[in-house]
């Protein structure tokens, strides 16, 4: 197993060092669970997926133009919070014995200060 993939199943979960931290690759994720759900769910309804679709961006666009304490906002909220939890099971990968070990690991060396190219030792 790769050091950048320390979570390889269920859901293999990816870590890519950056400059300022790090980025987690969950596409697996995405793929096999929301994606998966959502072309299942087209199959079933398309007719009525597409209408809660659209309901879902009229609420988007209104609560964008009135505030993020509006009722369109907490009714859009509360639509996506529903969305992740019938297509991706309340947002949650799970992560399995040694792997969660493993995670940390690569997650506390990235974290762990690096020098800064170019910075030079107090002589």
């Amino acid at each position: 197993m790769s050091t950048n993939t320390p979570v390889d199943g269920p859901f293999p979960i990816r870590v890519n060092t950056t400059p300022s931290g790090c980025e987690l690759d969950v596409s697996a994720f995405l793929v096999r669970a929301v994606f998966a759900e959502l072309v299942s769910a087209a199959d079933e309804d398309p007719e009525g997926l597409v209408e809660e679709l659209r309901d879902m961006a009229a609420l988007q666009r209104s609560a964008v133009h009135q505030g993020p304490d509006s009722h369109a906002r907490h009714e859009y909220d509360a639509c996506m919070e529903r969305l992740v939890n019938e297509l991706a099971d309340g947002g949650t990968i799970p992560v399995y014995g040694a792997q969660v070990g493993r995670l940390a690991e690569v997650l506390a060396s990235i974290a762990a200060p690096r020098p800064v190219p170019g910075q030079r030792g107090a002589a």
